[in-house]
């Protein structure tokens, strides 16, 4: 492994043991962003949580789309837009982890994509847009999951990437 790459997982060891130990100090205060729901995109009833562009939660890289409920549980699907050309970037993902689930103890979801024409409407996926998927993060307290799934073309080197 070269420098560059030796750089990189460091960087991304830092970033991650921080969010670890920022969520169990409980440091970081939620951001209250007024929501309103639109009428069930589909007949599983979920539900597309519009919110206004600028009260949208960002970072250097990457900007929330939408949050989309998956069916009546109560629980959401962030949809998140990657800068184009900083897709290999996965302190940029971990970034958006941080910020978005910093306040969840129970369960948070996030999908990444770098063409805003492929993030979805619900929370399914068509095939076009799991394809160009670049990566899935998940964490469910309930289930014992915490897992972050990458692209092939992010990190070939994954058992487990997302075709």
């Amino acid at each position: 492994m070269n420098n560059i790459g030796k750089g990189l997982l460091i960087a991304l060891a830092i970033t991650w043991s921080s969010l670890a130990f920022s969520v169990q100090d409980g440091e970081h205060a939620a951001a209250s962003t007024p929501v309103e729901e639109t009428a069930p995109a589909t007949a599983e009833s979920e539900t597309v949580v519009k919110v206004d562009e600028n009260a949208l939660p960002s970072g250097i890289g990457w900007q929330l789309i939408r949050k989309v409920e998956m069916g009546n549980s109560g629980k959401f699907v962030n949809m998140v837009l990657i800068e184009k050309g900083r897709q290999a970037d996965k302190t940029i993902y971990s970034s958006a982890i941080h910020k978005l689930c910093a306040n969840e103890k129970e369960f948070c979801r996030i999908r990444f994509w770098v063409q805003k024409y492929f993030i979805p409407e619900k929370a399914s996926l068509t095939l076009e847009q799991q394809k160009s998927q670049q990566a899935d993060h998940l964490f469910n307290r309930a289930a014992g999951i915490h897992r972050t799934l990458w692209a092939c073309t992010i990190d070939p080197t994954s058992e487990s990437c997302i075709q």
